[in-house]
Protein backbone atom coordinates (compact mmCIF):
# COMPACT_ATOMS: atom_id res chain seq x y z
CA UNK A 1 0.00 0.00 0.00
CA UNK A 2 1.57 3.24 -1.11
CA UNK A 3 1.76 6.03 2.26
CA UNK A 4 -0.40 8.90 2.00
CA UNK A 5 0.70 12.19 3.07
CA UNK A 6 0.01 12.03 6.08
CA UNK A 7 1.98 8.33 6.36
CA UNK A 8 5.01 10.15 4.94
CA UNK A 9 4.86 12.92 7.76
CA UNK A 10 4.50 10.01 10.14
CA UNK A 11 7.03 8.31 8.74
CA UNK A 12 9.48 11.58 8.48
CA UNK A 13 9.32 12.24 12.22
CA UNK A 14 9.62 8.64 13.55
CA UNK A 15 12.87 8.89 11.55
CA UNK A 16 14.08 12.04 12.59
CA UNK A 17 13.10 11.39 16.17
CA UNK A 18 15.13 8.32 16.53
CA UNK A 19 17.90 9.18 14.74
CA UNK A 20 17.89 12.09 16.82
CA UNK A 21 17.42 10.28 20.19
CA UNK A 22 20.14 7.68 19.66
CA UNK A 23 22.86 10.43 18.56
CA UNK A 24 21.60 12.78 21.64
CA UNK A 25 21.73 9.96 24.22
CA UNK A 26 25.51 8.62 23.00
CA UNK A 27 27.11 11.65 23.03
CA UNK A 28 25.23 12.17 26.38
CA UNK A 29 26.63 8.98 27.95
CA UNK A 30 30.29 9.60 26.59
CA UNK A 31 30.54 12.85 27.44
CA UNK A 32 28.96 13.82 31.00
CA UNK A 33 28.74 10.31 32.16
CA UNK A 34 32.47 8.57 30.89
CA UNK A 35 30.74 5.78 28.42
CA UNK A 36 28.51 2.99 28.19
CA UNK A 37 28.92 -0.52 27.62
CA UNK A 38 28.84 -2.41 24.46
CA UNK A 39 25.45 -4.22 25.17
CA UNK A 40 24.08 -0.32 25.65
CA UNK A 41 24.84 0.25 22.52
CA UNK A 42 23.64 -1.77 20.95
CA UNK A 43 20.29 -1.94 22.86
CA UNK A 44 19.65 1.01 21.50
CA UNK A 45 21.19 0.87 17.91
CA UNK A 46 18.31 -1.78 17.35
CA UNK A 47 15.95 0.33 19.30
CA UNK A 48 16.52 2.67 16.09
CA UNK A 49 16.79 -0.04 13.67
CA UNK A 50 12.90 -1.24 14.95
CA UNK A 51 11.58 2.14 15.12
CA UNK A 52 12.48 2.52 11.17
CA UNK A 53 11.24 -0.54 10.17
CA UNK A 54 8.28 -0.45 12.03
CA UNK A 55 7.63 2.93 10.46
CA UNK A 56 6.98 1.44 7.03
CA UNK A 57 5.53 -1.61 8.36
CA UNK A 58 8.01 -3.93 6.72
CA UNK A 59 7.58 -7.84 7.44
CA UNK A 60 10.82 -9.34 7.26
CA UNK A 61 11.94 -13.21 7.88
CA UNK A 62 15.99 -14.27 8.42
CA UNK A 63 16.92 -17.27 6.62
CA UNK A 64 19.79 -19.05 8.43
CA UNK A 65 20.40 -22.16 7.43
CA UNK A 66 24.57 -22.00 8.34
CA UNK A 67 23.45 -21.04 12.46
CA UNK A 68 25.75 -18.09 12.54
CA UNK A 69 27.94 -17.16 15.44
CA UNK A 70 30.07 -14.62 16.28
CA UNK A 71 33.01 -15.88 18.15
CA UNK A 72 34.75 -13.97 20.60
CA UNK A 73 38.31 -13.10 19.09
CA UNK A 74 37.63 -13.63 15.67
CA UNK A 75 37.15 -10.64 12.77
CA UNK A 76 33.86 -10.67 11.07
CA UNK A 77 32.91 -8.42 7.68
CA UNK A 78 29.02 -9.24 6.59
CA UNK A 79 28.75 -8.21 2.95
CA UNK A 80 25.69 -8.03 1.15
CA UNK A 81 23.57 -6.29 -1.67
CA UNK A 82 22.41 -2.54 -1.31
CA UNK A 83 19.46 -1.63 -2.95
CA UNK A 84 17.40 0.36 0.08
CA UNK A 85 18.12 2.74 2.75
CA UNK A 86 16.11 0.20 4.71
CA UNK A 87 19.32 -2.07 4.51
CA UNK A 88 21.34 -0.94 7.08
CA UNK A 89 18.34 -1.01 10.02
CA UNK A 90 17.52 -4.42 8.67
CA UNK A 91 21.06 -5.84 8.62
CA UNK A 92 21.14 -4.42 12.37
CA UNK A 93 18.23 -6.37 13.28
CA UNK A 94 19.30 -9.69 11.19
CA UNK A 95 23.14 -9.77 12.04
CA UNK A 96 24.02 -11.18 15.08
CA UNK A 97 26.52 -10.02 17.76
CA UNK A 98 27.52 -5.75 18.26
CA UNK A 99 26.72 -4.69 14.30
CA UNK A 100 28.37 -1.77 12.96
CA UNK A 101 29.37 0.35 9.50
CA UNK A 102 31.77 0.85 7.36
CA UNK A 103 30.76 4.53 6.82
CA UNK A 104 32.07 7.27 4.44
CA UNK A 105 34.47 9.54 6.28
CA UNK A 106 32.53 12.54 5.18
CA UNK A 107 29.37 11.70 7.33
CA UNK A 108 31.85 12.12 10.53
CA UNK A 109 31.48 15.41 10.00
CA UNK A 110 27.45 16.10 10.03
CA UNK A 111 26.90 17.85 13.20
CA UNK A 112 25.59 15.63 16.23
CA UNK A 113 25.45 13.40 14.02
CA UNK A 114 28.95 12.37 13.10
CA UNK A 115 30.00 12.69 16.70
CA UNK A 116 27.39 10.42 17.66
CA UNK A 117 28.80 7.88 15.44
CA UNK A 118 31.95 8.48 16.43
CA UNK A 119 31.05 7.51 20.01
CA UNK A 120 29.14 4.46 18.70
CA UNK A 121 31.83 2.94 17.63
CA UNK A 122 31.12 3.32 13.74
CA UNK A 123 34.30 2.83 11.67
CA UNK A 124 35.31 4.79 8.48
CA UNK A 125 38.23 4.69 5.96
CA UNK A 126 39.90 7.78 4.67
CA UNK A 127 40.72 6.48 1.25
CA UNK A 128 42.01 9.69 0.26
CA UNK A 129 45.02 9.61 2.51
CA UNK A 130 47.09 6.38 2.47
CA UNK A 131 48.99 7.32 5.86
CA UNK A 132 46.08 7.64 7.84
CA UNK A 133 44.05 5.01 5.92
CA UNK A 134 46.65 2.55 7.01
CA UNK A 135 45.88 3.77 11.28
CA UNK A 136 42.06 2.97 10.06
CA UNK A 137 42.71 -0.18 9.24
CA UNK A 138 44.46 -0.82 12.00
CA UNK A 139 41.85 0.47 14.38
CA UNK A 140 38.99 -1.53 12.54
CA UNK A 141 41.10 -4.23 13.36
CA UNK A 142 41.21 -3.97 16.33
CA UNK A 143 37.53 -3.06 17.01
CA UNK A 144 36.75 -6.95 15.04
CA UNK A 145 38.86 -8.26 17.50
CA UNK A 146 37.11 -6.81 20.64
CA UNK A 147 33.98 -7.95 19.21
CA UNK A 148 32.59 -5.40 16.64
CA UNK A 149 30.98 -6.92 13.58
CA UNK A 150 31.56 -4.71 10.88
CA UNK A 151 28.84 -4.60 7.60
CA UNK A 152 29.79 -3.49 4.35
CA UNK A 153 28.35 -2.80 1.13
CA UNK A 154 30.43 -3.96 -1.54
CA UNK A 155 29.50 -1.91 -4.17
CA UNK A 156 29.51 1.13 -2.47
CA UNK A 157 26.20 2.43 -2.45
CA UNK A 158 23.11 1.51 -3.34
CA UNK A 159 22.01 0.45 -6.58
CA UNK A 160 19.50 2.47 -8.61
CA UNK A 161 18.20 -0.72 -10.87
CA UNK A 162 17.65 -3.08 -8.02
CA UNK A 163 20.19 -5.12 -9.30
CA UNK A 164 24.04 -5.41 -7.49
CA UNK A 165 26.71 -3.25 -9.49
CA UNK A 166 30.33 -3.42 -9.65
CA UNK A 167 31.85 -4.42 -6.32
CA UNK A 168 34.58 -2.23 -4.66
CA UNK A 169 37.97 -4.17 -3.70
CA UNK A 170 38.26 -1.49 -0.54
CA UNK A 171 36.58 -4.21 1.84
CA UNK A 172 38.21 -7.05 0.47
CA UNK A 173 41.96 -5.62 0.72
CA UNK A 174 40.47 -4.68 4.52
CA UNK A 175 39.04 -8.57 4.52
CA UNK A 176 42.43 -10.06 3.70
CA UNK A 177 45.12 -7.98 5.84
CA UNK A 178 42.92 -8.45 8.78
CA UNK A 179 42.24 -12.26 8.00
CA UNK A 180 38.69 -11.65 8.70
CA UNK A 181 35.66 -14.36 8.15
CA UNK A 182 33.27 -13.09 5.33
CA UNK A 183 29.46 -13.95 5.70
CA UNK A 184 27.71 -13.20 2.89
CA UNK A 185 24.19 -11.81 2.95
CA UNK A 186 21.36 -11.41 0.22
CA UNK A 187 18.05 -8.96 0.96
CA UNK A 188 15.31 -9.62 -1.49
CA UNK A 189 12.64 -6.78 -1.56
CA UNK A 190 13.44 -4.02 0.23
CA UNK A 191 13.74 -1.61 -2.74
CA UNK A 192 10.18 -1.84 -3.14
CA UNK A 193 9.62 -0.07 0.73
CA UNK A 194 11.30 3.22 -1.32
CA UNK A 195 11.82 2.95 -4.66
CA UNK A 196 15.22 4.85 -5.69
CA UNK A 197 14.22 9.01 -6.59
CA UNK A 198 11.11 9.31 -5.00
CA UNK A 199 9.55 9.72 -1.75
CA UNK A 200 6.95 7.00 -2.54
CA UNK A 201 6.72 5.01 0.51
CA UNK A 202 5.37 1.49 0.17
CA UNK A 203 4.02 0.33 3.40
CA UNK A 204 3.50 -3.85 4.27
CA UNK A 205 6.59 -5.04 2.34
CA UNK A 206 7.88 -8.56 2.85
CA UNK A 207 11.49 -8.42 2.95
CA UNK A 208 13.90 -11.43 3.24
CA UNK A 209 16.96 -11.65 4.62
CA UNK A 210 19.30 -14.61 4.09
CA UNK A 211 22.73 -14.97 5.87
CA UNK A 212 25.12 -17.35 3.54
CA UNK A 213 27.81 -19.71 4.28
CA UNK A 214 31.01 -18.29 5.81
CA UNK A 215 34.38 -17.18 3.71
CA UNK A 216 37.70 -17.31 4.92
CA UNK A 217 39.67 -14.08 3.52
CA UNK A 218 42.94 -15.73 4.76
CA UNK A 219 42.67 -18.15 2.47
CA UNK A 220 43.67 -15.34 -0.14
CA UNK A 221 46.71 -13.07 -0.64
CA UNK A 222 46.27 -9.50 -2.43
CA UNK A 223 47.29 -10.75 -5.46
CA UNK A 224 44.33 -12.68 -5.41
CA UNK A 225 41.91 -10.60 -4.29
CA UNK A 226 39.74 -10.81 -7.40
CA UNK A 227 39.21 -13.88 -6.79
CA UNK A 228 37.41 -13.36 -3.26
CA UNK A 229 35.58 -10.93 -5.23
CA UNK A 230 34.46 -13.04 -7.32
CA UNK A 231 33.33 -15.99 -4.72
CA UNK A 232 31.49 -13.12 -2.54
CA UNK A 233 29.65 -11.60 -5.66
CA UNK A 234 28.54 -15.04 -6.49
CA UNK A 235 27.59 -16.00 -3.01
CA UNK A 236 25.54 -12.71 -2.64
CA UNK A 237 23.98 -13.22 -5.72
CA UNK A 238 21.99 -16.34 -5.04
CA UNK A 239 21.36 -15.33 -1.49
CA UNK A 240 19.44 -11.99 -3.22
CA UNK A 241 18.27 -14.06 -6.01
CA UNK A 242 20.14 -12.71 -8.76
CA UNK A 243 22.44 -14.24 -11.43
CA UNK A 244 26.06 -13.70 -10.71
CA UNK A 245 27.76 -11.03 -13.28
CA UNK A 246 31.12 -10.98 -14.04
CA UNK A 247 32.41 -8.69 -11.37
CA UNK A 248 34.59 -5.65 -13.06
CA UNK A 249 37.84 -4.45 -11.20
CA UNK A 250 37.96 -0.59 -10.19
CA UNK A 251 41.25 1.93 -9.08
CA UNK A 252 42.20 0.75 -5.84
CA UNK A 253 41.77 3.37 -3.43
CA UNK A 254 43.71 2.15 -0.31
Amino acid sequence: MRANMLQKIRIFVVTVYATLRITLIVLYKVNFRGGYPRWYGDKWLRWWARELVDAVRIRYMVIDPHHTRIEPGKRYIVMGNHRSHYDIPLSVLAIPGSVRMLTKKELFKVPLWGKGMTAGEFISIDRHDFEQAKRDLAAARAKMEDGIVLWIAPEGTRSRSGRMGHFKKGGFVMAIESGATIIPMGIRGSEKVLPPKTLDFVLDQEVTIELGAPIEASSYTLENKEELMEEVRAAIARLCGEDAEETVAEPLTL
